[in-house]
């Protein structure tokens, strides 16, 4: 079986100058005008200029008991979750246990003697 190629010519395509990103960019002719490339000094890359001065203390304390009000309230509302979601469930499954027209769908639990 014979392989068959698009045919091309040498005017479809056209290989770009790469030109390092370090090294200053000529200057570009469009036209009848010239382009200048913008040159921005480069920032330092640290988080210095969001930094400011703190009017009173960090207070560690206070930051630790909100910390630790937030964990038993997070605690709390995944054990209400998980409660909810096996309320849910076993009301589902007695639900299900009466519609298909059973007459012992309910637990009795009996004290342990």
């Amino acid at each position: 079986m014979k392989t068959q190629r698009p045919i091309s010519s040498d005017d479809e395509h056209r290989v770009l100058q790469f030109r390092p990103r370090n090294s200053p960019s000529p200057t570009v002719h469009r036209g009848n005008g010239t382009v200048q490339p913008l040159r921005v000094a480069p920032e330092p890359l640290d988080l210095s200029r969001y930094e400011q001065p703190r009017t009173e203390p960090d207070d560690f304390r206070h930051r630790m008991l909100a910390n630790i009000a937030a964990l038993a309230f997070t605690v709390a509302l995944t054990a209400i979750g998980i409660w909810l979601a096996v309320s849910i469930a076993d009301l589902r499954r007695t639900q299900d246990c009466v519609l298909m027209g059973r007459r012992d769908c309910v637990k009795i639990t009996t004290p342990h003697i």
